[in-house]
């Protein structure tokens, strides 16, 4: 059970902490959204579906991923997983932040997800409609949400990795509903700021993948393995 707990918080953590990226990357669409001209509890339902949406999609990929990670577990490579995940997210990070590299890969998914998005926008939307719009906007590419994938891998576990990332799409709830009711009085310039903060927040999560593959006995965020994983059919 501390283990679950572990999973939560750290899901919930990388979520909080990332939040504020959430305003520069996901906000300009999130306030296209048309929930201002929703009255009352239509408009917080409205807000509460399309969060929940993004976060179901993140379980989605936790439970995916999740599978890579317990072929590692069954190896106990858990740990290096975590230090070669946070490392490689590093890399890229310098490469497509600081370096100008380019990746056509992502582009062409990018635009693909983003052309769907663009048809269920201009579409008449009922409530249930943004569920649907979070659904897919959780499978937008994101610095953020790569980070928490890779420390959901880490975990070894698919029902480990589904609750981290469900966690983590709850963690940023807060921030992006907020965000979604008073979004006409956060100014662009504080948009474009937190955009710009956004690839150091991940650098820093990064990091601490890093350390916590590093087996340095610091509770919670390196936390030691004598044995390595633990079988799910051991715990009690």
């Amino acid at each position: 059970m501390n283990s679950i707990v572990v999973v939560i918080l750290s899901g919930f953590s990388i979520g909080i902490l990332g939040s504020f990226h959430c305003i520069g990357m996901c906000g300009p669409l999130a306030l296209t959204l048309p929930v201002q001209q929703l009255n009352g509890s239509r408009k917080t339902i409205a807000i509460l579906l399309y969060n929940l949406g993004r976060a179901l999609s993140y379980a989605i990929m936790g439970a995916i991923f999740g599978l890579l990670g317990s072929s590692f577990a069954l190896f106990n490579l858990q740990q290096w997983l975590s230090i070669v995940a946070g490392s490689f997210i590093l890399i890229v990070l310098v490469l497509s932040q600081f370096g100008g590299a380019k990746f056509p890969i992502i582009n062409r998914y990018t635009n693909a997800v983003k052309s769907k998005l663009t048809a269920y926008l201009v579409a008449d939307k009922k409530l249930h409609s943004y569920l649907s719009i979070g659904i897919l906007n959780g499978f937008l590419p994101c610095g953020l949400v790569y980070m928490a994938i890779a420390a959901s891998i880490a975990t070894g576990s698919v029902f480990e990795s589904s609750l981290l990332m469900l966690s983590f799409g709850l963690g940023t709830l807060p921030i992006m509903a907020l965000t979604m009711a008073f979004g006409k009085f956060i100014s662009t310039n504080v948009r474009v700021l937190m955009s710009k903060a956004s690839p150091y927040i991940i650098m820093c999560v990064a990091i601490l993948l890093i350390v916590r593959g590093l087996n340095l006995g610091i509770p919670y965020v390196s936390p030691k393995h004598e044995q390595g994983h633990v079988n799910c059919c051991e715990r009690k």
